[in-house]
Parts: C-alpha cells; sequence; structure tokens
C-alpha cells in the first residue's frame, strides 16, 4: 500500500511510491491504472486518541453529552444506508429503461459530455494540487486514451438524461417557481450566502436547466416508485 512504502524513509528524502489503483475506484478513468506518486515527507506526527467523553462530544460538535453525539452519528449512518439504497433502486430502474429503449446519440453530443468530464475531472484533481500534465504523466495516459475511458460513462449518463427527459415529457412533470424557490434556499444555505444575493447571480438559463435538472429527478422518483407498486402486486398475486 502507499503509506507502506513510506515506513523507514527519513525526512526530507525523496521517494517514488507506487500504487495501483483499484478495479471499483471512484474515478472510471483511475480504475486498475498504475501511478508512481513522487513524495517528501517533511515532518512526522504522532496521533493521540482523546476520551471519548463529554468533554469530547462538546469539542467536536454541538451536543454536551456524548451520547447525544453517538445518536448522532447512528442517525446519519442509517440516513446513508437509507439514501445508497435509494440511488442503487434508482439506478437499477433507469437501466431497465435504456435497455428497453431505442435511441441514436450525435457524436457531436457524446464528444461534448466525453470534455466536460474530463473538464469535471481536471477541476476535481486540481483541487488536490495535480495539474492534467501531472496526472497524464504518472498514469502514463494521454488526453486520447482519456477520452475513450471515458466514452462508456458519457454515453450512459447521455442515455440517462435522454429516457429521464422523456418520461419527465410524457408524464407532463412541471417544476413550480415555489419548488424552483425551494432548492434555491438550500443551495443558499449550502455556500452560506443571502438568499437574495444569490438569486441575483442565477440568469434566467440556469434557472431553466435548474427545473430540467429537478424535473429529471422527479422522474427517476416516480419511476422507482412504479417499480415499487409492480413489485408489490407481484408478490401480492
Amino acid at each position: 500500500g502507499f503509506e507502506e512504502q513510506l515506513v523507514g524513509v527519513s525526512l526530507e528524502q525523496p521517494v517514488d511510491v507506487k500504487v495501483t489503483f483499484p478495479e471499483d475506484y471512484q474515478a472510471e478513468e483511475l480504475k486498475g491504472k498504475e501511478a508512481v506518486f513522487k513524495c517528501v515527507i517533511h515532518k512526522i506526527e504522532k496521533k493521540e486518541l482523546p476520551e471519548l467523553d463529554d468533554d469530547f462530544a462538546k469539542d467536536v460538535s454541538e451536543f454536551d453529552t456524548l451520547e447525544e453525539y453517538k445518536k448522532e452519528i447512528k442517525d446519519n449512518l442509517e440516513k446513508k444506508k437509507a439514501d445508497t439504497a435509494k440511488t442503487e433502486k434508482e439506478n437499477a430502474v433507469v437501466d431497465k429503461a435504456i435497455e428497453n429503449a431505442t435511441m441514436e446519440i450525435p457524436e457531436a453530443m457524446v464528444k461534448t459530455q466525453v470534455n466536460q468530464m474530463i473538464d469535471d475531472f481536471a477541476r476535481r484533481i486540481q483541487s488536490q494540487g495535480l495539474t492534467m500534465d501531472q496526472y497524464m504523466q504518472f498514469t502514463g495516459s494521454t488526453m486520447e486514451t482519456m477520452q475513450e475511458q471515458m466514452r462508456p460513462q458519457a454515453m450512459k449518463r447521455i442515455q440517462s438524461r435522454l429516457v429521464l427527459e422523456k418520461v419527465a415529457e410524457v408524464e407532463n412533470i412541471q417544476i413550480s417557481d415555489e419548488k424552483l424557490d425551494e432548492e434555491l434556499t438550500k443551495l443558499a444555505e449550502m455556500y452560506k450566502m443571502e438568499l437574495d444575493k444569490f438569486k441575483e447571480m442565477i440568469d434566467d438559463y440556469q434557472k431553466d436547466q435548474m427545473k430540467k435538472d429537478l424535473a429529471v429527478q422527479e422522474a427517476v422518483t416516480l419511476m422507482a416508485d412504479s417499480a415499487k407498486e409492480v413489485e408489490a402486486k407481484a408478490e401480492e398475486a
């Protein structure tokens, strides 16, 4: 592993750490890839674990007691588990819809989606202090190989979007201004901005896109709920 290769290395001594990303790594373009990280250890610190008591809970959370903090953690884990199960169910329903759909996707649309995914990936690694040139050097990849690796995922994203937009159209899913305001309020809170100032930053085109995104989300929920009803009727039969 990464850490094991740093054991015994002296301070300020350069060392190459070789790693292979697992096949189930979250970034599609990194799955199974080998990489070399050039590292230098500047400082070694020892972690000292604090006592798990009420004082600890007060220091790391908004709660006054350890029991309250534990309950919050448990509730969050249960919510995360439920959210994961919901997402997996929705993904399965959308995948099935894609299988049953017939569509022709223009090459230009695929290229646009691939380039957007590469731009998103570049921003993610840049936030970690890595440039695209460095990444390609470490992994031995090129822009062309990255585009080819991302193509299947780009196709699936486009197919999912087209299917869900069609469902939203057929089911006449309309997003009200009130619903949009709710979403804008959530985003303003997330970015810790005043709602009025946040709204000033969002133009009409962005609002229309947000409404389309919300309609797609409702289409996913509608399909998942319909699948549950079918399963329930099948169990009753």
